[in-house]
Formats: structure tokens, sequence, C-alpha cells
């Protein structure tokens, strides 16, 4: 925060910045290990690229959920990806990478029908 956003109240902070207060609390406590849950929503430029620099530093774990395909690229060095089909729903793949090496990967392994889209099925989770 700069200038007069500094001396805000935790109350009136918007969305976005309410999300950098609590990024730069949790990196300032410290720990082993991260859990983030789509962190780069709500986030500008400039807190982005602070998040990014402190994952790069940070000496542990951090275990990243985002769609945020150019996120991944930036600061991931290996990807948990499930690649359940119909045929084999509970499939994942543990990849040493980024998210771009990664997808070069998978096209290599499954072939062409690897990039298109397809739909995601569901397995009830109850017993009838």
């Amino acid at each position: 925060f700069k200038g007069p956003d500094q001396q805000k109240k935790a109350g009136v902070l918007s969305g976005g910045e309410r999300n950098r207060l609590n990024l730069a609390l949790t990196l300032k406590q410290g720990g082993n290990v991260l859990l983030l849950d789509e962190p780069t929503n709500d986030l500008d430029v400039e807190t982005l690229s602070s998040l990014e620099n402190a994952l790069e530093n940070f000496p542990g774990c951090a275990v990243v959920i985002t769609h945020d395909r150019w996120f991944l690229d930036r600061v991931a060095t290996h990807i948990l990806a499930y690649e359940g089909t119909n045929a084999e729903p509970d499939k994942w793949y543990w990849f040493e990478g980024n998210f771009e090496g990664y997808e070069a990967n998978k096209l290599e392994r499954l072939g062409p029908e690897a990039a298109r889209p397809h739909r995601v099925t569901h397995r009830r989770l109850t017993r009838d």
C-alpha cells in the first residue's frame, strides 16, 4: 500500500485490497507450506508482481489452485494435473516444470486429442 492507503482501516478495504493484505500477512508470518486458491483474482499488476516475487523467494512449498495459466508459467516448478476421463476417472499426472512445459508434454504423451477441450463428467458421491 502506498500513500494514504496505508492508513485505511481493514473494514473499508476493497476486495482486492483485502486479498493483498491477507497475502502480505500470510507471507510475513512464515511457515513452510502455503495453500493458495485463485490467488491472482482481484489483484492489480503491481500486487501480482509482488506475489510472484514473494513466491519465488518463499523457502517452503506453495500449493496453488488457479486457472491463470500465465501465472503458472511464471511461478510453477511442478504441476499436479487432473487428467480424468470416462475410462479413467481417477487419473492424475505429476509433471516437473511450468504449465507451458506440461501442455507440451501432454500433447506429446496423449496426441492431438489432448489439445481438444473435453466435457468433464462427474461421478455420484452418494450410494443408491
